[in-house]
């Protein structure tokens, strides 16, 4: 595991987190486009590490695709604590 912590950017995760949470919030719950989530996030998360560091290389391109899918991850722990003790807003 401390492998992959080398390869986390805060800033990936964060902006795909945003644009997952986006994501699930304006589809239906048996939107099958759900279903590529992961995917589009590994993706995202590729593109935004190339444009951050300004080349493209394996190590920036892993290190995106390991922020984009931590951000999945992130989302679904934040979705189970609040699901478990939700906000009274």
């Amino acid at each position: 595991m401390e492998f992959l912590q080398t390869y986390f950017n805060l800033l990936i995760v964060g902006c795909c987190v945003v644009v997952g949470y986006v994501w699930t919030t304006l589809t239906n719950p048996e939107d099958k486009s759900r279903r590529f989530i992961p995917l589009v996030m590994a993706v995202l998360g590729i593109a935004l590490a190339c444009i951050d560091s300004g080349g493209v290389s394996v190590e920036i391109m892993l290190s995106g695709a390991v922020s984009g899918l931590a951000s999945t991850g992130c989302y679904e722990a934040l979705d189970l604590v609040l699901m478990v003790h939700p906000l009274n807003l």
